[in-house]
């Protein structure tokens, strides 16, 4: 499922999907469960990036998934997962996790902790090696009291980061007011997603404020500039 993206999208955070379970608060970018939107489909081979809040102890019990590399950042609190590779354990804020579910993959995925919420991005990106076996990823990234600058988190080659069955990468910025990022030339037949987690930027005349987001597939300028202390996350993806 791709859409035939012919401009630069502007996705406003005010303008997302949004389920309240009680439990869980998500808000969706593109088409989610009961949130559909013909024009949100995906971008390029994103097909899902929600916004979820979970609260103490909840979450969701065992189910499956079929080709696609599933991303979860927790932004705030602990995830505890359990699936059926074997895979059992708990992921933190500055870890991320990746699941390939392959030709099938069945997990859970809990708030560890009975006190405090917990906040994540889920970002699932269509695979390009459809039955394959499932395999699972972990690693710690950054420490929340003092991140990095720039850290690649999702690529299908480079060895410091989690490995995707895409041509997809996913990369984390963390700016200071008044400082800029300069984005990568646009490959053939690829776009750049990015979305403000927290702060505000501009690429050229396109202002983007907290959870804002922006498909590019024409650069009309390739620099990330922030208005504000931010923190940014950047994906590239096939279209």
């Amino acid at each position: 499922m791709t859409t035939n993206i012919t401009k630069n999208i502007y996705y406003p955070a005010n303008e997302r999907g949004f389920a309240d379970h009680g439990s869980l608060k998500a808000k969706h970018t593109f088409s989610f469960a009961n949130y559909y939107n013909k024009t949100r489909m995906n971008f390029g081979k994103i097909r899902v990036l929600n916004d979820d809040e979970i609260a103490p102890g909840m979450g969701f019990g065992e189910h499956g998934h079929e080709n696609m590399e599933i991303i979860t950042i927790p932004l705030e609190g602990s995830l505890k997962h359990k699936d059926s590779t074997g895979q059992e354990g708990i992921l933190k804020a500055g870890e991320v996790q990746i699941m390939s579910a392959g030709r099938g993959i069945r997990h859970s995925e809990f708030n560890a902790s009975t006190t405090e919420m917990l906040k994540l991005f889920q970002i699932w990106v269509q695979t390009a090696e459809p039955e394959a076996t499932p395999r699972y990823g972990q690693k710690l990234f950054w420490d929340l009291k003092n991140p990095p600058s720039e850290l690649n988190l999702i690529s299908p080659s480079n060895k410091d980061s989690l490995r995707v069955l895409q041509n997809f990468s996913l990369d984390m910025l963390w700016l200071e007011e008044d400082s800029s990022y300069e984005l990568p030339d646009l490959e053939k037949d690829r776009g750049t997603f990015v979305m403000v987690v927290d702060g505000e930027v501009s690429i050229g005349e396109q202002s983007l404020k907290r959870r804002d987001a922006y498909g590019i597939i024409s650069l009309d300028s390739n620099v990330i500039k922030a208005t504000l202390k931010s923190q940014v996350i950047i994906m590239q993806t096939p279209l």
